[in-house]
């Protein structure tokens, strides 16, 4: 087969936001690149708290990391040229190209910073036009709000500039799926309208048959084609985008072991505990502020876009003291954010972090951060396991993992947890990252229970101190199940879509 000389984009809205544009884009990146195309992700501007750093040590958002890996190739900023993160009440951290811009509130950026992120989505575009044979777009919400249809830097206006055909994804499973995309369409300027080339009626669990009336009456009505219907799928396992997809979350309650995990308010990079949902015979219990901790074996405070704001939450409804206590009994584990507050201080003199200033940790760790100390730190990393406590049997373990962080660590009686060998750590030239002290530690290296053996070391621990036997360094399932329900996922889509007309909509044989 060869390829298109022309690049064709094709973009996927939705009608809402968690529709399943992502994982649509990703089934569509891989079932093109399966048949001989360059593909490539791309959302212009995406807002959300579950980033990743690329090898160019560049920040962009986990679900065109995950589209990428789809369309086997290398994430890279231009794939998502413009990230928005939540920090607090109507401010973000705008990230532009992987690197941070400043931080913004709504009227800031659409005001005095809207042409340079357009241009640098253009720019990104056009880089990866150079490149790529088809761009599968993903946008962001939906394209009707009708009151940001002139500042929209992330559906039809993007499409416009791409001069990309849509596909419009509806979610059936929150109901009322042909009055949204009818009401699409009716908000729609006609010039946007007609850029919609076919319809997915996503999330599925019904008899199809008593579907059909509904499906030819909205082709009717839209003059738009139903490109298929896909089921909803228990099955498949991929990391989510937004931090709204963990109230969906199911805890496994007849697991023996339960690992617990705060549902902190601004919690990021949600995916670092993924792996530990499929280890055998473990359950993730995630902690709601209005939760008791309950009965857990191990506790994890994940990572947080605003670790001073959410300290002072944990503390409000009550959860230092408890935290404190637990740390003597169960291993209590900190990343990112989540370690800075198992530390004795958090500095923020100059109210980087937030408006709050400087505030105590928990004091499990002795860990003392600052902010405004350095610049933001964005980096793949490396290091060695140092190998006390319960990591003892995995000394000079080498983890692999990235970091996100503007907040910097100094040690005091804590014993550091890795060596570094690439990356930061604690704090540039510290050679070290994270603390432990008995059963409590930390680390700023996102993804790292992704590192089998050091997630098994931690979940057989676990094990042992419950009567149950260890599991052993065999094989990752995690890493299999990912791949798996990658291919799972394009399978899906392939088989209940109408491939001759998406061709049509592509203009192309695929």
């Amino acid at each position: 087969m060869t390829p298109s000389k022309r690049t064709k984009c094709i973009m996927v809205q939705g009608t809402a936001s968690n529709a399943g544009k992502s994982v649509v884009v990703a089934a569509l990146c891989r079932i093109f690149s399966q048949r001989g195309y360059r593909v490539a992700p791309f959302k212009s501007q995406n807002m959300s708290l579950n980033s990743f750093t690329t090898s160019e040590n560049r920040e962009i958002a986990m679900a065109q990391v995950l589209q990428a890996e789809a369309a086997g190739v290398e994430p890279h900023h231009n794939m998502n040229p413009v990230l928005l993160k939540p920090k607090e009440d109507f401010i973000s951290q705008v990230i532009v190209h992987g690197k941070p811009a400043g931080d913004m509130n709504f009227y800031h950026y659409q005001h005095n910073f809207r042409d340079k992120a357009l241009k640098a989505i253009k720019d990104s575009l056009n880089a990866l036009k150079e490149d790529y044979d088809i761009i599968v777009m993903e946008g962001a919400g939906s394209p009707a709000e009708i009151n940001m249809l002139d500042v929209d830097l992330a559906n039809m206006q993007i499409a416009r500039l791409a001069d990309a055909d849509v596909i419009l994804v509806a979610d059936i499973d929150k109901g009322g799926v042909f009055a949204s995309i009818a009401g699409t369409f009716q908000l729609l300027p006609p010039e946007d309208r007609k850029r919609i080339k076919g319809i997915i009626i996503n999330k599925f669990r019904g008899n199809l048959d008593i579907l059909m009336p509904g499906i030819r009456q909205i082709e009717k009505i839209v003059g738009v084609p139903v490109l298929g219907v896909l089921p909803y799928d228990h099955d498949l396992k991929l990391p989510e985008e937004d931090s709204a997809s963990l109230s969906e979350r199911k805890y496994n309650g007849n697991s023996k072991i339960t690992v617990g995990v705060m549902r902190l308010p601004r919690i990021s990079n949600f995916t670092d505990i993924d792996p530990l949902e499929y280890e055998d015979e473990i359950g993730v219990r995630l902690i709601q502020m209005d939760d008791e901790i309950g009965n857990v074996d191990a506790l994890i405070i994940p990572g947080t876009r605003n670790s001073i704001s959410d300290m002072v939450t944990l503390d409000k409804e009550g959860f230092t003291d408890k935290i404190q206590v637990l740390a003597k009994e169960i291993p209590v584990f900190g990343i990112c954010g989540g370690y800075q507050m198992l530390g004795t201080k958090i500095i923020d003199k100059s109210l980087k972090e937030s408006n709050i200033g400087s505030i105590d940790g928990m004091g499990i760790l002795d860990v003392k951060t600052s902010f405004g100390e350095f610049e933001k730190t964005i980096s793949q990393s490396k290091g060695t396991l140092i190998g006390n406590g319960i990591f003892k049997n995995r000394k000079k373990e080498i983890l692999k993992g990235y970091e996100l962080h503007e907040g910097y660590s100094r040690l005091g009686k804590s014993k550091p947890l890795l060596k570094v060998l690439k990356g930061c750590g604690n704090y540039p030239e510290s050679g070290f990252d994270g603390a432990q002290d008995g059963l409590a530690a930390g680390t700023y290296f996102h993804g790292i229970f992704h590192n089998f053996n050091f997630r098994r070391s931690f979940t057989d621990y676990l094990r042992e101190v419950n009567g149950l036997e260890p599991l052993g360094y065999s094989h990752d399932e995690f890493e299999e199940l990912k791949k798996f329900s990658i291919q799972r996922l394009s399978d899906l889509v392939e088989n209940n879509i109408d491939m001759r007309l998406l061709e049509d909509v592509l203009r192309c044989h695929i």
